[in-house]
């Protein structure tokens, strides 16, 4: 069977993409620091019939992030598609732009950036190899039009979303597809209010498109 790693794997859009990708026939290798959340989250698949297991790892600890993709590919036999998409929480301190200092963007630029390179290296070569596989990479729409209340986040998520669509480029005739999804609503529940919402099963689906009938797009921006 195919197999979806997704890192940063949580009770909600990680989740639902999961449940997108189970419902059609897929593994699940879940990724994220807490062992017992995720094996929650797997005994919630395994449940609805999917098959799921738990990797855990910080995507800050570079070693751990890719030990735990080689340790999900040698138990699903392979890693078909990546989907990169980690939550920074409450590490993150957000800044104005005039009151961002270097400090402030290089814990994003590790978060966001860094760890989604060392998660590519991990399960690209075997992409290139086979021919085949895909790469998806989330972010907030902030890394397309920034607002200044997040700049520190949105300066560390445009520069993945550049990484991202140049990654696109250079895989172009491989086989292997990337492409950045910038989520453009609050997720689940309202973070700001008058900020549109929509929930995970809404958004998921997006994911699968861009694995099977949208390989040629680079980006996709999901609104209301």
């Amino acid at each position: 069977m195919p197999t979806i790693a997704i890192v940063g794997a949580g009770p909600q859009l990680g989740l639902a993409i999961a449940r997108t990708y189970g419902t059609h026939g897929y593994d699940v290798a879940l990724i994220a620091r807490s062992r017992a959340k995720l094996e929650d989250l797997a005994g919630e698949l395994a449940a609805e019939g999917i098959s799921a297991a738990a990797f855990p790892a910080d995507v800050l600890d570079r070693p751990a992030l890719i030990q735990a993709l080689k340790d999900a590919a040698t138990h699903f036999g392979g890693i078909d598609v990546l989907e990169y998409s980690p939550v920074g929480g409450l590490q993150t301190v957000m800044t104005t732009p005039g009151a961002t200092e270097p400090a402030d963007v290089q814990h994003e630029m590790d978060f966001q950036l860094y760890g989604a390179i060392a998660a590519t290296r991990a399960v690209l070569p075997a992409m290139r190899e086979a021919g085949a596989g895909t790469l998806l990479f989330t972010t907030g729409a902030g890394s397309v039009d920034p607002v200044p209340q997040i700049a520190n986040v949105n300066a560390a998520a445009a520069a993945l979303r550049n990484w991202v669509i140049n990654l696109h480029k250079e895989l172009e005739g491989t086989g292997v597809q990337a492409a950045h999804v910038a989520i453009n609503v609050s997720i689940g529940t309202p973070a700001i209010p008058g900020f549109p919402t929509a929930r995970p099963e809404d958004i998921s689906p997006v994911y699968w498109d861009l694995h099977t009938t949208k390989r040629d797009q680079a980006e996709l921006v999901f609104n209301l």
